[in-house]
């Protein structure tokens, strides 16, 4: 069939769920490694450029990082308005930190991973995803547990963001979307901070997860908002959430957060690429069907009864 050359000998092969695959065609191996936490991997890619891959799961690549990394970031950072102290959990590739950084009142940015093997890989290899943000003066990174951080710190946060892996079961992250932690989170909150989660897929057959986290920060925090974007290499939209003991409402103010971004937003470090108001009100504009799996949810998860994210990926040679 004209068209269907296939140009990759080594393919990435992700479970998306017990019947759907997505295959990446890589066509370079730039890193590798077990590492006490994780099975990590740094591909070249035909379509999408460099990527990192843990446990077989994509995290992020340098053709659409964007994608994720802005909706991300600063959503949070508009509730709040103008953070000087971020604090990421996770978050290896060092692009969330990359995306924190632009925001002019940002103080201090303390970057939490635990995998430094990782962390390392990504500072070498995908230099276009950090753009130099390890070497902000602004940022501190610490390699350790995040839960630890949590329990030891006495510092308050302006921004939260938890920025991890997916939570299957053999990895480091899937007790980091339980009630217990988002708990230890609203505790080092600043009064008028807010919280955001990477929330996992929306696509109709896998809602479940994310409507259980966002209902599991609403058990804590008064207001919670669910919304997402389109990640090309996912497969599918990509839910977040984001929570604060304040009202929410400006997501939808287009003219309020173009205002922020235009104040704030340091220009020496480039444009925004898909975000702006307008992108924002579309994001947290729900369709209907979301609305009704959130509505309807009333499971909570807890350290007791975590959530597992389906499959491990695999790799191989055509």
């Amino acid at each position: 069939m004209a068209g269907s050359e296939l140009r990759a000998d080594l393919w990435i092969t992700e479970y998306i769920t017990p019947w759907d695959l997505y295959i990446h065609g890589v066509t370079q191996m730039l890193a590798y490694e077990k590492t006490p936490y994780q099975e990590m991997q740094i591909v070249e890619t035909g379509a999408y450029g460099k990527a990192l891959v843990l446990d077989g799961k994509w995290q992020s690549c340098t053709g659409d990082e964007f994608l994720y990394h802005e909706p991300l970031v600063h959503p949070a950072a508009i509730v709040h308005g103008a953070p000087e102290r971020v604090l990421i959990l996770g978050g290896g590739e060092g692009a969330t930190l990359r995306e924190v950084l632009r925001w002019k009142s940002v103080k201090r940015a303390v970057m939490i991973d635990i995998d430094e093997a990782v962390v390392k890989a990504c500072q070498t290899h995908l230099t276009e995803m950090h753009q130099g943000a390890f070497d902000d003066p602004r940022t501190e990174l610490v390699f350790g547990d995040a839960l630890k951080y949590l329990d030891d710190t006495d510092e308050t946060w302006d921004v939260v963001i938890s920025d991890l892996s997916d939570p299957i079961e053999e990895g480091p992250s899937f007790q980091l979307f339980t009630k217990e932690y988002f708990a230890k989170v609203q505790r080092v909150l600043s009064p008028n901070g807010a919280f955001v989660v990477q929330a996992g897929p929306v696509a109709p057959a896998e809602l479940q997860l994310h409507a259980r986290i966002v209902n599991t920060l609403a058990s804590l925090f008064p207001h919670v908002a669910s919304y997402n974007s389109y990640v090309p290499t996912y497969a599918a939209p990509w839910g977040f959430a984001v929570a604060s003991a304040q009202s929410l409402a400006c997501l939808t103010e287009i003219d309020r957060s173009d205002r922020l971004l235009s104040e704030q937003i340091d220009p020496s470090k480039g444009e925004l690429k898909m975000f702006d108001g307008l992108a924002l009100r579309g994001m947290v504009s729900l369709p209907k069907h979301l609305r009704q799996a959130i509505a309807e949810e009333t499971e909570v998860y807890t350290l007791a009864a975590p959530p597992k994210f389906f499959g491990k990926g695999i790799s191989g040679e055509a």
